[in-house]
């Protein structure tokens, strides 16, 4: 029986491809399989946007080359489409494929496993097994294959997915790539391509995740804000809005039996009252919104090339919680910006308590290379880096708490996803531990009346009255 493993590292947009090749190989007959079972074929989709990602992707990449030293070891992803920044350090090879262009992922996979059966087949639901387990693997002596081989002209692409296995909520990838170049960041040299899926497909991948019992979808892009958009630098749109996020989450909102749909991470920009009225018409859209940024200085943002100043930032989250029922609010900030200073970062402090964010993560800068802010200076030490960071986190654990305590007494609506202690995330996204709940299921939706705060989440009973919603 021909066999595989996937490992993926990264973002929810490197998952959604993830499971795009783990649903792909099981339409081609092969099996996953997990350690200590050795694969037959290894995928290793990486992450680059940090340096530390780009050494843990190697070191991925080492262990299958150890584990299962006859298996095809087959490496997309962010880390080979900047292989020109000579990270990747592992050359091609009969039994080493490296795929730059993630649209050529389903060609190589299929040219590598010398399939016979029909290249439009193969791109349908996981169901389908078009080749029998006797076609062959190529043998270790195996040619390398070429991403502009002309035989690829016929090969498919990498299908919609039809469910997000192992994962209550399914995340919906509806746009990728950027050009917008902020100074800290590496993704534009990963994924230059800027593009969106049709509203058709992405409502008929939805309406599928529904079918396959999801009861959450997650949209989510490399810029989520701007999808529809051939660009995401937003002084090239017309009146620099996009209307075209609000009408595709309309869209995907109205699909019947959906009971939960999330946005993933937004710039504050593209918190628009055209946003909001679509979250007013939709019940099942919840009330969390996710805010790339950064920080609140406007010198720091300036030095980062980002696309808001400070004020607009405290304006979008006024605006937030006017149009919102008490939203969760959550964060990515940036610590130790190269030219960071100490006024700097209270101003990214005063915001974040006033904001009164329900979570932010926090990251410690480090140098990116083959980004600007990389010769960036003066550089902030690494001692004052970790300073920062601490008080930061150690601010983000208050705000978390006093944000969950206004809820206490209230009643919740809790997707299980750990039934052996079941507990799962409310509709504002922070944990709800479930007492009195025996016979619980994974993927159930539940009312719950919070009754204890704690230090990672709140602790809730079942409501007498409550239907499980299966």
């Amino acid at each position: 029986m021909r066999t595989f493993s996937i490992n993926t590292l990264g973002c929810k947009v490197n998952q959604y491809e993830g499971r795009q090749i783990h649903q792909f190989l099981t339409s081609l007959g092969l099996e996953p399989v997990q350690p200590p079972e050795i694969p037959d074929i290894a995928v290793i989709n990486t992450c680059c946007v940090t340096q530390t990602a780009s050494a843990k992707s190697r070191s991925y990449i080492h262990r299958a080359q150890k584990l299962a030293p006859h298996a095809a070891i087959l490496i997309c992803g962010c880390l080979t489409a900047a292989s020109r920044l000579g990270e990747l350090k592992c050359p091609e090879n009969h039994n080493i494929h490296i795929v730059k262009d993630r649209r050529h992922i389903a060609k190589r996979l299929q040219k590598l496993l010398n399939c016979t059966a029909e290249p439009e087949k193969l791109a349908g639901p996981a169901k389908h097994n078009p080749t029998s387990s006797k076609t062959p693997i190529r043998p270790a002596n195996r040619p390398k294959i070429k991403d502009n081989n002309p035989a690829f002209a016929n090969y498919p692409i990498l299908p919609q997915l039809t469910h997000f296995a192992g994962h209550t909520r399914a995340f919906l990838k509806v746009q990728d790539g950027c050009d917008r170049c902020c100074s800290y960041c590496i993704i534009p040299q990963t994924r230059p391509f800027v593009q969106s899926g049709t509203v058709t497909e992405l409502l008929s991948e939805a309406r599928a995740f529904v079918r396959a019992g999801h009861r959450e979808i997650v949209l989510t892009g490399v810029n989520l804000g701007s999808f529809g958009q051939k660009t995401t630098r937003r002084e090239r749109w017309p009146n620099r809005q996009n209307p075209k996020l609000a009408e595709l989450l309309h869209e995907i909102a109205g699909i019947p039996l959906l009971p939960r749909i999330r946005l993933g991470s937004l710039d504050p920009a593209d918190i628009t009252e055209n946003l909001l009225d679509v979250f007013d018409k939709h019940q099942n859209i919840v009330p969390h919104i996710h805010l790339s940024i950064q920080s609140a200085s406007d010198e720091v943002l300036r030095r980062m090339a980002r696309q808001y100043t400070s004020s607009e930032l405290h304006e979008k989250i006024s605006i937030l919680k006017e149009r919102l029922d008490r939203p969760a609010i959550t964060a990515d900030i940036i610590v130790g910006f190269p030219g960071e200073t100490e006024r700097d970062f209270q101003q990214t402090i005063a915001l974040a308590t006033c904001a009164g964010f329900a979570k932010i993560h926090v990251f410690g800068f480090s140098p990116r290379a083959g980004t600007a802010a990389a010769e960036m200076k003066p550089k902030v030490p690494s001692k004052v880096i970790k300073q920062r960071s601490k008080i930061l986190r150690d601010l983000s654990d208050k705000l978390a708490g006093q944000f969950r305590q206004q809820f206490l007494g209230q009643t919740v609506s809790v997707l299980i996803e750990n039934d052996s202690q079941p507990s799962g995330r409310c509709e504002r996204y922070f944990q709800v531990f479930v007492n009195g709940s025996a016979g619980l299921q994974k993927n159930d939706i539940v009312q719950a009346k919070l009754i204890q705060n704690t230090d990672n989440g709140a602790v809730a009973v079942l409501c007498r009255e409550s239907e499980v919603t299966k």
